[in-house]
């Protein structure tokens, strides 16, 4: 329904989509920038730092695509609207998920596509076989792993039910980290999107072995192919938050 009410206006949907693909650019834009100055960042060359990009943009923007309407949980959780969701017969998270569905999201997996394919052009890589397997897996488990940060988000809004920036804190800033070398960021920070967020199997650690660099924290190299059990390690214990955050909602009592 919301494609069809989105592409009734066709006109309006380009230029909202093209928008959105400008404005995610300018992300892109400022590591130009940085490069304009400096021949590395970290210890990467700009194609590695745009590596970087394209697959935490790729990633993050299908799982925006997908599931990026569950920032609006929270004011349903508040005005009690959430009631007409659940008398109807179809789950209530593919409801919240498809709730004013954004087409327009379609700009930022363009752009960060289109970075990375640039990327992919520039690097000196030894193209091996498990090399060429990781890229369709971190692309996928990446996605995956942030739909299960989405999802989470929205179940901690059932408790805190005006929690929409904190869960974009995640998510939004979560991509944006992601979009620079683990080697600028503090060792703790790090370690935090390793072991308790774990962001940095969306493109970190995989990136690593593709770019033949050192894995962060001197993880073992093997620790590159293990994103898809993370991702389903990920949507485990956030559909687990999900059906807790669910029982526990009582409505507005109005």
């Amino acid at each position: 329904m919301w494609i069809r009410s989105t592409l009734a206006y066709r006109t309006s949907f380009a230029l909202t989509t093209l928008g959105n693909f400008a404005l995610t650019g300018l992300d892109f834009v400022a590591i130009l920038l940085m490069f304009s100055r400096v021949d590395a960042l970290g210890g990467y060359s700009l194609s590695q730092v745009a590596f970087l990009y394209g697959v935490s943009s790729v990633a993050f923007g299908t799982a925006d695509l997908a599931i990026g309407s569950m920032d609006r949980l929270g004011k349903r959780v508040r005005d009690g609207t959430l009631d007409t969701l659940l008398v109807r017969p179809a789950p209530v998270l593919a409801q919240v998920a498809a709730d004013r569905f954004g087409l327009r999201r379609l700009g930022r997996v363009t752009q960060g596509a289109l970075v990375l394919g640039w990327a992919l052009t520039r690097l000196d890589v030894d193209w091996t076989a498990p090399r060429l397997l990781l890229m369709p897996v971190m692309l996928v488990s990446g996605g995956v792993i942030f739909c299960a940060v989405f999802v989470a988000g929205a179940a901690f809004q059932f408790v805190a039910q005006d929690a929409s920036e904190v869960q974009n804190a995640f998510t939004y800033g979560g991509t944006t980290m992601l979009q620079y070398p683990p080697t600028v960021f503090a060792t703790e920070l790090v370690r935090g999107v390793v072991y308790v967020l774990p962001l940095a199997f969306v493109n970190w650690l995989p990136a690593a072995y593709v770019l033949g660099l050192p894995m962060p924290l001197d993880l073992p190299r093997w620790v590159a192919f293990a994103p898809p059990l993370v991702a389903v390690a990920c949507c485990a214990l956030a559909g687990a938050a999900w059906r807790s955050g669910l029982r526990a909602y009582r409505s507005t009592g109005s």
